[in-house]
């Protein structure tokens, strides 16, 4: 009998908009490191912005404040930085706004099962 196996959970995606913006500075897909990945993703916030991206997108990509986040701008931009730079996110200008999306082949290609983790995980009940 052969093994089972999970059905893997389809990650939303979206055809690419014409005339994309490139992205911004990222790690290559060969530079993704799992030490700075689960770093970045050790803050409930940022893993929540990954997983709310994974499974609740509505588009190519979206703006910071599509996740309806109460916190400071600057503290949003400290967020999505760390996960760009650690290979999470890509992120591109659109004029003023930073619009972003998640890295799946890459996440998948380098580290099998990681996104599945994220769909997964539940965030901690408010005390």
């Amino acid at each position: 009998m052969p093994p089972t196996t999970a059905a893997r959970p389809a990650f939303r995606t979206f055809p690419a908009p014409a005339d994309l913006p490139e992205p911004l500075p990222e790690p290559t897909r060969a530079d993704l490191r799992l030490d700075v990945v689960l770093g970045a993703l050790s803050d409930p916030l940022r893993i929540g912005i990954v997983r709310a991206l994974l499974l609740e997108a509505e588009a190519f990509d979206h703006t910071c404040g599509w996740f309806g986040l109460d916190r400071p701008k600057s503290t949003l931009t400290h967020h999505f930085r760390v996960l760009r730079e650690a290979g999470l996110l890509r992120q591109r200008q659109y004029g003023l706004e930073r619009r972003s999306q998640v890295r799946v082949d890459d996440l998948q290609a380098r580290f099998p099962g990681l996104l599945d983790l994220i769909a997964a995980w539940t965030p901690p009940e408010a005390p």
